[in-house]
C-alpha cells in the first residue's frame, strides 16, 4: 500500500520572520562590496581636503582603489551593522508582508493591487523605525577611510561604541537621521526575481538615487555640518551640480538587482527548509 504524503504546512510568521532575516544577510554578505563602492562615491566631493578626497571612477575603479590603498577588508567595512540592518529592516518588511496582507483584507482572499501596496507601505515605515540607527552606524564606517599616512582619523572603533558615540554625542535622534525606502512588491514567483531584478533595479535606482545620495551624506554628517536633509541636498546641487545626485548610481543599480536575486532565492529555500524540517518533527514516527 503506497505511503500517503502529508501535504506541505504552511511557513508561520516566525519562520517567515527568521527566514527573511537570514536571506538578506545571505544578499548583503555576496553584495556588500557593490554597496561600499556606492557608498565612497556618494559621498566623493564633499570633503574640503584634496588629501582626504580619494578620487574614484567607477564601481570597479574604486573597489580596486579601496583594496590597494586601503585593503580587501575594508570593502566590508561597516558589515556587522549591515547584518544588524538586515536582521531588523528585512524580518520586518518581508517577513511580516503577508501577515500585513491578511490583516488588511481581514482574511478574505481578495488581494487587490491597492492592498498590496498598503500592506507593504506599512511593513516598509515600520522596518524603517526599527532600522534606522543600524543604517546609520553601517554608512559611516563605509564613509570611514583607513589612510593613516594622510593622518585620517578613524570616527569609530567598534560598531558598539558608533551606537554609544552617536547617541552620545548627537542624542538618540542622531541614530534616526533622514531616511526615505521605496518599497516594491515583487511576485513571488521564482523565475520572476531572476527576469525582473536587474530591470526593477534599474528604474527605482532612477527614482531614489537622489534620495539616497542625499541619505547617505548627512547619515555621515559632523554634527552641525548640514541644518537638515534640505540644506545637504542644497549644498549639492550648489557645489557639485545635478549630476551629484547620481553618484554611486552603478554599483547601486548592480548591487539592489543581485541583491533582489540573492534574497528572495535564499528566503524561498530557508524558508522552505524550515516548514519541511518543522513538518518531520512534528509528523507521527
Amino acid at each position: 500500500m503506497a505511503a500517503t504524503i502529508a501535504p506541505e504546512l504552511a511557513p508561520t510568521v516566525a519562520v517567515k520572520i527568521f527566514s527573511a532575516g537570514t536571506a538578506a544577510c545571505v544578499a548583503d554578505l555576496v553584495t556588500f562590496p557593490l554597496d561600499t563602492a556606492k557608498v565612497r562615491l556618494q559621498i566623493q566631493g564633499e570633503s574640503k581636503s584634496r588629501d582626504l578626497q580619494k578620487k574614484y571612477r567607477g564601481v570597479f575603479g574604486t573597489i580596486y582603489t579601496m583594496v590597494k590603498t586601503e585593503g580587501p577588508r575594508s570593502l566590508y567595512s561597516g558589515l556587522v551593522a549591515g547584518l544588524h540592518r538586515q536582521m531588523t529592516f528585512a524580518s520586518v518588511r518581508i517577513g511580516l508582508y503577508d501577515s500585513m496582507k491578511q490583516f488588511y483584507t481581514r482574511g478574505s482572499g481578495d488581494v487587490g493591487i491597492g492592498t498590496r501596496i498598503l500592506a507593504g507601505s506599512t511593513t516598509g515605515a515600520m522596518a524603517v523605525a526599527f532600522a534606522q540607527p543600524t543604517d546609520v552606524v553601517k554608512v559611516r564606517f563605509q564613509a570611514q577611510m583607513r589612510l593613516p599616512e594622510n593622518g585620517a582619523v578613524k570616527r569609530y572603533d567598534s560598531t558598539i561604541s558608533a551606537y554609544k558615540t552617536i547617541a552620545r554625542d548627537e542624542g538618540i535622534r542622531g541614530l534616526w537621521k533622514v531616511y526615505c525606502t521605496v518599497c516594491k512588491c515583487l511576485s513571488d514567483n521564482m523565475p520572476c526575481h531572476f527576469t525582473a531584478a536587474f530591470a526593477a533595479g534599474f528604474c527605482t535606482t532612477i527614482v531614489a538615487s537622489p534620495v539616497d545620495v542625499v541619505k547617505t551624506r548627512y547619515m555621515n554628517s559632523v554634527l552641525g555640518q548640514y541644518t537638515g536633509a534640505i540644506n545637504c541636498a542644497l549644498t549639492m546641487l550648489l557645489k557639485e551640480g545635478p549630476t551629484a545626485f547620481y553618484k554611486g548610481f552603478v554599483p547601486a543599480f548592480l548591487r539592489l538587482g543581485s541583491w533582489n536575486i540573492v534574497m528572495f532565492v535564499s528566503y524561498e529555500q530557508i524558508k522552505k527548509g524550515i516548514t519541511r524540517l518543522m513538518q518531520y518533527w512534528n509528523s507521527p514516527k
